[in-house]
């Protein structure tokens, strides 16, 4: 098929989002370079036995909170691929589908609610400990946050590789009469350890990316990672130097995940899709079916304890008396608008270089991709080694020597979180519209159907579910983000995520109990819209 004006068009929209994904990031880039050229000698000395300990931290931290979620979740995985048929399986696999929508700060103020100083268990394990309870703040508290978000990802991913065994196997397996250890043996273990390095490489960039969890749950110098330090050293005690060795430091770590990720094959955007389970002809002991119970039910209340706690503490606030103040109204409307924008920029950004993708595909010779092409279809890619906080980083050191740099904090939220919400926007738009434009693109050229037209006319109809998934989701991982707003926000520029931290900074514990329910109830109605459009577009 020849060129079209309409393939140029394309072509022109994935260049332009392209360079704006460029500019982003090599604008911070070019800040970090630009302030340790002013003082090398200050930036060499910035990489002491201080940053080291907090990148053995921060490796320590995710390795551990890695073994503790995924070695659980293979066998709760397993547990709920034995019984495919079973009261309440269902909603599990939703309520596991809850934490990858639940704001991390809103979660960590659950857990504080049930294993904090005064939490609804400190009498428990004082009593257990023999002792006072000192609380939850350090090492722990990191390690029981990253469980509970990474177990129940993880328990579905590896559901969603173990679906892949064939009936006929386990017909076989329940002809010959195979027990629980050598079905494990022959037929699990090959398919669960295929998935196990994706899966515990995808939990370990999470875990060595996490910023909001250490942040609230911390507790002090000697539990900070690389992200807590560089929002420490710029926010504290304005120290540029010693955040650029953080930053690069942080970026390599990055990068180095990144490429084995990319090496193992994982899945980067974090998302387990589980279809309708199969039926199955299985054969389970009573034994073997006590153990799984126990194992899925203490899965179960460690996973949805956090979220009973957030929704009981924050029924116990004044919630009337939140919804009226001045604060948390102009919050949640700042909020909401830049969710909005960032979910708008997303969304397009992403169709943009889907679409160019698609067009350079079309023109593609003989000889492969073109360098052009291969950056469309990795541009959301870059945003997975630099981290949000990394970016606003670089732009709050390269901004400060312009202006203000907090006034600045709308457009650095919108234009950050919509560049982070890139890939998984991308994954929802991308087979709609390749599936499109296999039915339609020689109609389109041979009729001389181009711009605004087609895109109302022929692409409109098969992505409007797919564009509202991308929207909802793009604008639910906004609403509940506090990177960015972390590093530029201030008193005139407040979202629900940064009030809800002043609001627990200064011990107000009711008001931010309510706080965190009203965030955690709209991020989840919008990961639920999400869902819903996702599997309306997919029927």
């Amino acid at each position: 098929m020849r060129p079209t004006r309409t393939t140029d068009i394309r072509i022109l929209a994935g260049i332009v989002a392209l360079g704006a994904i460029a500019l982003l990031i090599g604008g911070a880039f070019a800040g970090l370079i630009a302030e340790g050229a002013r003082d090398l000698s200050g930036a060499y000395a910035a990489f002491d036995g201080y940053l080291l300990r907090i990148a053995r931290f921060t490796l320590w931290q995710a390795i551990l909170s890695t073994l503790l979620s995924v070695l659980p979740a293979l066998f709760v995985a397993r547990a709920l691929a034995r019984h495919p048929r079973f009261f309440g399986r269902e909603l599990i696999l939703q309520l596991f589908a809850v934490p990858l929508a639940l704001p991390a700060i809103v979660a960590a103020l659950g857990i504080l609610t049930l294993y904090g100083r005064a939490g609804y268990f400190a009498d428990l394990l004082g009593g257990l400990g023999g002792g006072p309870w000192p609380g939850i703040y350090g090492l722990s508290g990191i390690l029981v946050a990253h469980v509970f978000f990474n177990l129940p990802l993880a328990t579905r991913l590896f559901l969603e590789a173990l679906q892949t065994v064939p009936a006929d196997q386990w017909r076989l397996a329940t002809q010959l009469g195979m027990r629980a250890r050598p079905a494990f043996r022959l037929i699990e273990w090959p398919v669960l350890r295929q998935a196990l390095p994706g899966i515990a490489g995808l939990v370990f960039m999470l875990c060595i990316t996490s910023f909001t969890i250490v942040l609230t749950l911390g507790g002090g110098p000697r539990s900070t990672t690389l992200e807590v330090a560089i929002y420490q050293a710029l926010r504290f005690d304005f120290d540029p130097i010693r955040a650029v060795a953080l930053t690069l430091l942080q970026i390599g770590l990055t990068l180095v995940v990144v490429l084995v990720l990319t090496r193992l094959g994982a899945n980067t955007v974090g998302d387990a899709n589980l279809p309708i389970a199969p039926r199955r002809y299985l054969w389970v002991g009573m034994g073997e079916a006590g153990f799984n119970a126990a194992l899925i039910a203490f899965s179960l209340v460690f996973v949805a304890g956090p979220m009973a706690a957030t929704v009981a503490a924050g029924l116990h606030a004044d919630l009337g008396r939140l919804v009226m103040e001045r604060a948390v109204r102009s919050a949640a409307l700042t909020s909401v608008v830049l969710a909005f924008m960032s979910a708008v920029l997303s969304a397009a950004v992403s169709l943009a270089l889907i679409m160019a993708r698609r067009a350079l595909s079309l023109r593609r010779s003989e000889q492969g991709k073109t360098l052009l092409e291969y950056a469309m279809d990795t541009g959301a890619g870059f945003v997975l080694v630099v981290p949000p906080i990394v970016i606003g980083a670089g732009w709050f050191i390269l901004l400060r020597h312009v202006g203000d740099v907090f006034a600045l904090a709308p457009v650095m939220v919108v234009t950050v979180n919509a560049v982070m919400a890139m890939p998984f926007a991308i994954r929802a738009l991308r087979p709609a519209y390749d599936a499109s434009s296999e039915r339609h693109e020689r109609l389109c050229a041979f009729l001389g159907i181009s711009g605004w037209n087609r895109l109302k006319l022929i692409d409109w109809p098969p992505l409007r579910r797919p564009l509202a998934t991308a929207f909802a989701f793009a604008m639910a991982l906004s609403l509940g983000d506090l990177g960015v707003i972390a590093l530029f926000g201030s008193e005139s520029v407040q979202t629900l995520p940064y009030l809800l931290l002043s609001r627990m900074g200064s011990y107000r514990t009711e008001d931010a109990a309510g706080l965190a329910l009203i965030l955690g109830v709209v991020c989840l109605g919008l990961m639920f819209a999400a869902t819903r459009f996702g599997k309306g577009a997919s029927a």
